[in-house]
């Protein structure tokens, strides 16, 4: 979406998408907030109303998790962290001779990330939180 305009209004479409609702306070989704977020761009960035409407599903998706879990599904920071370490060491290595070794050398690393968060004193989301996902994900699936 962002991709149709300069830089300078890309940072005032931004941050006009931004969620204004308390990640942890609102028990469904914003439905309305998006309508006045399309209100307010309707004017200055006319393709972008139709993309928010198409995308309504993924752009409100973390708030269908449970509060206590929203400030980490919305966010990017393990993603990006993860991306950092990928170049880091990508750029290690310099010049891969085929496409299998950066496959195997990336697998590694993965496969290495994944051993840290599973072991991990710190972890993203507790245990007893993640449970509680089982718990809302059970209670809906229930016949009523």
């Amino acid at each position: 979406m962002l991709r149709y305009y300069a830089l300078a209004r890309r940072r005032t479409l931004s941050k006009g998408i931004r969620p204004e609702v308390s990640l942890a306070g609102c028990t469904k989704r914003p439905v309305h907030q998006l309508l006045q977020v399309v209100e307010a761009l309707q004017e200055r960035f006319p393709a972008v109303p139709q993309l928010l409407l198409d995308a309504e599903g993924e752009v409100l998706t973390f708030y269908d998790f449970p509060p206590e879990h929203r400030r980490q599904v919305h966010s990017t920071n393990p993603l990006e962290r993860l991306n950092k370490e990928l170049k880091r060491r990508s750029a290690v290595v310099g010049i891969f001779p085929n496409r299998q070794a950066v496959l195997r050398l990336f697998g590694a690393l993965l496969a290495e990330q994944n051993y840290e968060w599973l072991v991990s004193a710190h972890r993203y989301m507790s245990e007893t939180s993640l449970r509680t996902l089982f718990i809302h994900a059970a209670e809906d699936d229930a016949p009523t």
